[in-house]
């Protein structure tokens, strides 16, 4: 039998409640990875991430940014030029994305197949 759920497992009070789980979105891994060997600027970071919108693109740095994963460096040139650039913060979670896709490189037929098992299922 189960050991029973703990009543404050999810409590509000607890540190992990206030960690940036924003690198399981869809793009924070992303530009975690784009940024793994140096500052780029926006439009360098757009040429591998070509399917997020500028909007979205903005929102995800200025939340890394927040959140101590990047910096966000201004160059008052003419023509203004930004680059952005991970904190040792944002460094230490290159090792988590490393486990993430070694664990997904093993595991993706397995996962392929249950979806697919459940798609038919669901048909």
């Amino acid at each position: 039998m189960p050991e029973p759920l703990r009543p404050d497992l999810f409590d509000p009070a607890c540190p992990s409640s206030a960690l940036p789980f924003r690198i399981g979105d869809k793009w924070t891994a992303m530009v975690i990875r784009c940024l793994e060997h140096g500052p780029r600027r926006f439009t360098e970071l757009r040429v591998p991430m070509a399917r997020v919108t500028p909007k979205v693109l903005t929102e995800t740095l200025r939340a890394m940014e927040r959140d101590g994963m990047l910096t966000r460096t201004h160059h008052p040139e003419i023509p203004p030029r930004v680059e952005y650039e991970l904190t040792e913060l944002g460094r230490s979670l290159l090792g988590l994305l490393d486990s993430c896709c070694a664990w997904a490189e093993v595991h993706l037929p397995q996962v392929l197949a249950a979806r697919e098992k459940h798609e038919q299922a669901s048909a």
